[in-house]
């Protein structure tokens, strides 16, 4: 966007808050306040220039400028009246109820006058994140195939090793048997109730090439054959359930647990003989000799990779659909192996492209390896919404307090960074010691921004053996000596406690030269203040302090939100001290009823907490309001009041807003009654869809989806969900109405025909 930028004098007479250039990460539901001050002397209006609210024309003109070919006019900006709060002071409130990257700069035209001043600097950047992550983000990643008959310990004998050798050596292919899905959704309970994990990550599930250019036993996950199919060795043969079938069954089995599913994509390449060197040979990146690129990272090259050419911009459209097919199978999100390595222009399109009919889904880059500044940009300007922190790639006190501040920094401005603490291309954390691997799983939970904590499947039963992608190691499953509790421990602890929510500041506050930090969790709304001590050493102890001054605490009486045990800090004038054990990780609060908050919360972690409930409430209150007044200006309109409202009644809520009649304008539809009848929706009203279950709705026009909805749950328990009134069609219409159900145990996909009505 070029409409606004840097600014000569006259601009110096005006100051704006939050300050032109500035940055920040909000989620949809919040609100944001721009003020503008003028120097003395002048009289006149001032106006928010922005994009704010029109997400859905910016999308189009990225769109259109790769497909059409289409200049981008930058018909997403128009201008708000700001009100005049002050002589010299003007504001305005907005509401962010739409995910995406936005830019806003407030002007001031003087009585009388043509030329507007600005403020002296760049657009306030401000990305919208989607509102059920602000917070406990908490990923299991898995290697589908870690689930087979191997999970619980390596069980192959030597001599079924010297037999599987002979054959390799006689050139024969030999696989043996691998977790399937319907294997991991056995254990799904377990991941998503006790461990308490939110999202899972599934490493790549396509085929891979089995004989020719196989690597390792299995072959690598990262060469896919096709990007839509799904590997049929992960999948158990059944006549009733093709291998993709099966893998609907784990999307639905997660969605009912109230948990998400993202899948791991490697768009950068295929692997060796994949479909798209038979249909599209030009999408594959050559050298001046015509060989095929192979990628690789850390010196290391892959053979059994090919690259693709993204200089080919309809790969950029192939690759765009592909995304859309697996969010119509359920996926919720993706992980882009080497992101870093496709151009910001064609991730732009790309991510446009797919939100346009999925607003809400997520992208996860995989930067490692790459510029922290490729990082930054794909987070801030192509609008991913997640990368990779490598906390986990930084080990002593000096290495993480030099590391650390930056990743923080980025998640409060550019996009979250994810600490995980272990992934499939380090060694595991167990082989070290357990001490050390406890250590390092909770150093990265309590330093994470908005709860992003993820960590490999093993870590809590201290598996050893490392996650070879080609082959298929044990995870250690049931192991007497784990971690199961502690990670459990950290997940409620994410998942209650503001300090691990949106808007709370992560600071450094160590004083001591041993090796162990400090730090310092401060949520702003609530005043909730949580100190971090960590020994980062895993076979000696170490004194740690901090000056007193650093927090609003006047005691030296804490308690351990891990443990639930008092903790009395020594005092020396200003400075407070911890001795720690070998590897001893705290999680302090001077408020002893943060215990009861983490003690007495569900026993069941499968429910979204409150904060998240609360913020999807907000998110779709601002989002009726938008509909009805027209501006993203909210005026004094609370969404937290709206949010309670909502939840009571979602009909009289919109009763409330309408100005135009005193109807609700609100047509309900009910599961699963309606399912057999044909609803018609009149011009300019809302669809109120309510069943007894979480529920996913979907309406297609033809087989183009123009609205999709998760289901928020209401004040009497049940789940429903508002469809924003469409544009009216110029005659009668039929449309599709998709709903998956989730009932435990028995999930549903049905259709029902919706009749849209033109004016009368």
């Amino acid at each position: 966007m070029t409409l606004i930028r840097k600014f000569s004098d006259p601009a110096s007479c005006c100051l704006q808050n939050p300050p032109p250039g500035a940055h920040l990460l909000l989620f949809r539901g919040d609100t944001l306040t721009f003020s503008l001050s003028v120097s003395s002397g002048f009289n006149g209006k001032a106006w928010l220039r922005t994009n704010i609210g029109h997400i859905d024309r910016a999308r189009q003109e990225i769109v259109d400028r790769v497909e059409k070919n289409e200049t981008p006019l930058s018909r997403d900006w128009f201008d708000l009246p700001m009100m005049q709060v002050e002589k010299k002071r003007f504001q305005i409130t907005v509401g962010l109820a739409q995910i995406g990257h936005f830019e806003a700069k407030a002007f001031f035209l003087a009585m009388g006058s043509e030329t507007p001043l600005w403020a002296s600097g760049e657009n306030t950047v401000i990305n919208v994140e989607p509102a059920d992550t602000c917070c406990a983000n908490i990923i299991y990643n898995i290697f589908i195939r870690q689930f087979g008959p191997n999970h619980k310990k390596h069980t192959e004998n030597s001599l079924h090793e010297n037999h599987i050798k002979c054959l390799d050596r006689a050139g024969y292919t030999v696989i043996p048997p691998s977790g399937t899905f319907r294997d991991l959704i056995l254990h799904l309970d377990f991941i998503i109730k006790e461990l308490g994990c939110r999202i899972l990550q599934l490493l790549p599930i396509h085929s891979t090439p089995t004989t020719y250019a196989r690597m390792g036993r299995f072959g690598s996950p990262y060469a896919a054959l096709s990007f839509t199919d799904v590997d049929p060795a992960l999948a158990r043969f059944d006549p009733k359930a093709t291998p993709l079938e099966q893998f609907i069954e784990l999307t639905d089995a997660v969605h009912e647990r109230g948990a998400k599913i993202i899948i791991d994509i490697a768009i950068n390449h295929t692997g060796w003989a994949a479909e798209i060197h038979e249909t599209h040979p030009k999408w594959l990146a050559r050298d001046k000799d015509g060989r095929i690129e192979n990628p690789g990272a850390w010196g290391m090259v892959w053979e059994d990779l090919t690259k693709l050419d993204y200089g080919q911009k309809d790969l950029w459209l192939y690759i765009a659909r592909v995304f859309i097919i697996w969010c119509k199978r359920g996926v919720d999100g993706f992980r882009c192996d080497a992101a870093y390595m496709i151009p910001l222009a064609a991730w732009k399109y790309i991510i446009a492209f797919v939100r346009r009919q999925f607003p809400d889904t997520l992208f996860l880059m995989e930067g490692l390896g790459g510029k922290i500044s490729v990082t930054r940009d794909l987070l801030n300007r192509a609008n991913f919404n997640w990368a990779y922190s490598e906390l986990f790639q930084n080990y002593d006190r000096g290495q993480v307090e030099h590391y650390l501040p930056e990743p923080i920094e980025i998640s409060a401005h550019d996009g979250i960074m994810v600490n995980f603490a272990e992934t499939h291309d380090n060694n595991r954390l167990a082989g070290i010691s357990t001490v050390y691997a406890k250590m390092r799983t909770a150093l990265c939970a309590l330093s994470s921004q908005n709860g992003a904590f993820g960590f490999a499947n093993g870590v809590e039963w201290y598996a050893t053996e490392k996650i070879n992608v080609h082959a298929a190691p044990s995870l250690n499953w049931g192991a007497k000596n784990n971690q199961v509790d502690h990670i459990s421990r950290l997940s409620r602890i994410l998942k209650v406690h503001p300090a691990f929510y949106d808007q709370t500041e992560i600071h450094l506050i160590h004083c001591s030269h041993e090796n162990s930090i400090i730090l310092l969790r401060h949520h702003k709304p609530s005043g909730k203040m949580l100190i971090i001590p960590v020994n980062l050493d895993y076979e000696k102890s170490s004194t740690c302090s901090w000056k007193s001054n650093k927090i609003k605490t006047a005691g030296s009486s804490y308690y351990d939100l891990l443990t639930g045990k008092k903790i009395v800090a020594a005092r020396t004038n200003n400075v407070q001290i911890i001795k720690l054990e070998p590897g001893q990780v705290l999680c302090l609060t001077s408020d002893k009823a943060d215990i009861k908050l983490v003690e007495l919360s569900p026993e069941n972690l499968t429910a979204a907490p409150e904060r998240i409930i609360k913020q999807r409430l907000k998110a779709k209150a601002l989002e009726v309001l938008s509909f009805y007044s027209d501006s993203i200006d909210i005026g004094e309109f609370s969404p937290d009041a709206a949010a309670v409202d909502l939840a009571k009644n979602p009909m009289r809520f919109c009763e409330k807003l309408n100005y135009l009649s005193a109807e609700p304008r609100v047509i309900l539809w009910q599961w699963p009654g309606d399912l057999r009848r044909e609803v018609m929706i009149p011009p300019g009203h809302f669809l109120l869809i309510k069943a007894a279950f979480c529920f996913r709705a979907v309406l297609f026009e033809g087989k183009e989806i123009i609205s999709y909805e998760e289901s928020i749950i209401g004040a009497d328990g049940s789940f429903f969900t508002l469809l924003t009134p469409l544009k009216t069609p110029a005659r009668l219409q039929n449309r599709i109405l998709q709903m998956s159900v989730y009932k435990h145990g028995d999930s549903t996909h049905s259709k029902s025909r919706l009749l849209f009505m033109p004016d009368h």
